[in-house]
């Protein structure tokens, strides 16, 4: 998800996808990276899906007023994540300039960079990332070099009513044992994003690393599904759907059913992203209101690992005012602009945010989403990422419709990652 808002789904297998990655292997240099452009000072502009940029307008609106040599202009991308991948690849592909900075999802920033699109961050006027919270700085780092700066982030939490349970639940086996409550409520007990696009990558994902186990190694490509943990998490997930633990209906919600779901009172637990914690308090329709409380989500023996969400701001390798671009990226992660975004439900990577206490008297999910974010795990950073999204989802669903058992899907799916990753 792409921010504190609604999840930018990317469910399908972008042509782009694919498009010419550089040849470049896992241990090789991206091609290009740092070779054009230059470190001048100068009007430079920034690109951004249309669905977030009221988030930053106020930001490059205060920029401008204090570097009128230096304006940022601000060019709106489509709102869908795939559309934004297009359009931006079109223009990088060809060498262009036509943006110097760009808000990439946390998942293709891998991708351009392999393909030598994006600027390292490092050398003189970098941004300093010392204090960002430092799942996100994993999710910019591509063979283990930094290729953009963290803007904002995102993790699931889980939503829980105080009406029907005294507090949340620890773990899986808890929230299982709990559900119980919710029948004699005549709700349901779990509801989540199981409809088959990038949420249904993110349920699964979440599982098997909240059972400690991953989807891929740390060179982004090579399955590791036959880890023992990773097998225990996924068969969580495909059992409790399989015995109501996760309503059944899941299996067609995105974000926003699963929203309206808990919103009109029908849930008792709901695993989504923060964003929905505003609609809940405030929306006059909200039959929840001052009866629910959030915590992370939950893992086989503790806190859960949820998957990181957000946008990492890349500087376009051509740019002819780098050091312009620099800087803007500074002042993005500054105290001053870091706060703004907690104040508009889009949340921080600044790691000391979320220590503010009249930040966290104001908002009573932030403590929670620090805990969540603490634990976080970015999504496999690969730049064939859409295609093991792809992967993930297609050997989720056959296991969860009972077309596979829960061996032969994780057979299959690591088979469909390694196609992918070649």
């Amino acid at each position: 998800m792409t921010s504190f808002g609604k999840f930018t789904k990317a469910a399908a297998l972008a042509s782009v996808s694919v498009i010419a990655l550089s040849a470049c292997s896992s241990s090789e240099e991206p091609a290009g990276s740092g070779d054009g452009g230059g470190d001048g000072h100068g009007e430079i502009t920034f690109a951004m899906g249309s669905n977030d940029t009221d988030k930053l307008k106020p930001v490059i609106e205060d920029w401008n007023k204090e570097h009128p040599g230096e304006k940022v202009n601000l060019v709106e991308l489509p709102a869908e994540q795939d559309d934004q991948r297009d359009t931006l690849t079109q223009s990088l592909q060809a060498g262009g300039t036509d943006y110097d900075v760009f808000a990439l999802d946390v998942t293709d920033t891998a991708q351009f960079a392999a393909n030598g699109w994006l600027e390292p961050i490092e050398g003189e006027g970098a941004p300093d990332l010392s204090g960002l919270l430092d799942a996100t700085v994993e999710s910019a780092t591509y063979n283990d070099k930094v290729y953009a700066v963290p803007q904002n982030t995102n993790a699931q939490l889980l939503y829980y009513r105080t009406d029907l349970v005294d507090a949340a639940p620890k773990t899986w086996d808890e929230l299982k044992n709990s559900c119980s409550k919710a029948k004699e409520a005549n709700v349901d007990c779990l509801d989540m994003q199981l409809k088959q696009y990038e949420g249904l990558s993110v349920a699964a994902t979440q599982f098997m690393q909240s059972w400690g186990g991953t989807v891929v190694g740390e060179d982004g490509s090579t399955p590791t599904l036959d880890d023992p943990k990773s097998v225990e998490g996924f068969t969580a997930l495909v059992d409790g759907y399989k015995d109501d633990t996760i309503a059944k209906r899941s299996d067609g919600f995105s974000e926003e059913e699963t929203a309206q779901a808990f919103l009109a009172g029908e849930t008792m637990y709901s695993y989504n992203w923060p964003y929905m914690y505003d609609s809940a308090e405030t929306e006059d329709s909200s039959q929840v209101k001052g009866k629910f409380a959030v915590a992370p989500i939950v893992g086989k023996d503790g806190a859960g690992a949820s998957t990181l969400g957000g946008y990492n701001d890349a500087i376009n390798v051509n740019s002819k005012n780098k050091g312009t671009a620099k800087d803007f990226l500074s002042y993005v992660i500054s105290e001053k602009v870091q706060a703004s975004f907690a104040d508009q439900s889009f949340p921080p990577v600044l790691s000391s945010i979320y220590d503010d206490q009249a930040l966290k008297d104001k908002y009573p999910y932030m403590e929670a989403l620090k805990a969540a974010l603490d634990s976080a795990v970015p999504r496999p950073v690969s730049p064939y990422y859409q295609n093991v999204s792809k992967a993930i989802q297609d050997n989720t669903w056959a296991a969860l419709k009972n077309n596979v058992p829960v061996d032969k899907a994780l057979s299959d799916m690591s088979a469909a990652i390694e196609q992918a990753s070649n």
